[in-house]
């Protein structure tokens, strides 16, 4: 499978690049890139791999629900990927949080690329699967 995922995030003047940096890599272990110059920019790239923390810790914080919904609103028209953002400071201690609006300080934006269609929708259902009362219908392992 042919998974692509794209991590980036601002590093605003009153913050301190080793933070925005921890906040990333809590979840994604990318190598991670400054680049631009008016506001920088941190910038990752990964594989199906780099998801494998943000899987455990859907689970860990019981949130399946929210982030499929999350991770399907994310397709637009018949691309496929999926994009999504993530609270920068929640991220930091560790934490999931997916912002409703713009955020101040920016956020963390993840892009999930597939080859086709189908294996979006398979890497979703890995990611947050179906649930009946907060529980997985059914496990896949990718």
């Amino acid at each position: 499978m042919n998974v692509s995922v794209k991590i980036s995030a601002p590093v605003n003047p009153t913050e301190m690049q080793e933070k925005v940096e921890k906040a990333i890599s809590n979840f994604f272990p990318v190598e991670l890139k400054l680049q631009g110059s008016e506001i920088p920019e941190l910038f990752g790239e990964g594989d199906l791999e780099s998801l494998r923390t943000l899987h455990l810790r859907l689970r860990e914080e019981r949130i399946l629900d929210t982030a499929r919904k999350i991770f399907l609103n994310g397709i637009e028209g018949d691309t496929t990927n999926t994009k999504f953002r993530l609270n920068k400071q929640v991220a930091y201690i560790g934490k999931l949080n997916f912002p409703a609006g713009k955020e101040s300080l920016g956020s963390i934006h993840v892009e999930i690329s597939a080859q086709n269609l189908s294996e979006l929708f398979l890497v979703i259902d890995w990611l947050a699967p179906d649930t009946i009362d907060g529980k997985p219908v059914m496990e896949i392992d990718l």
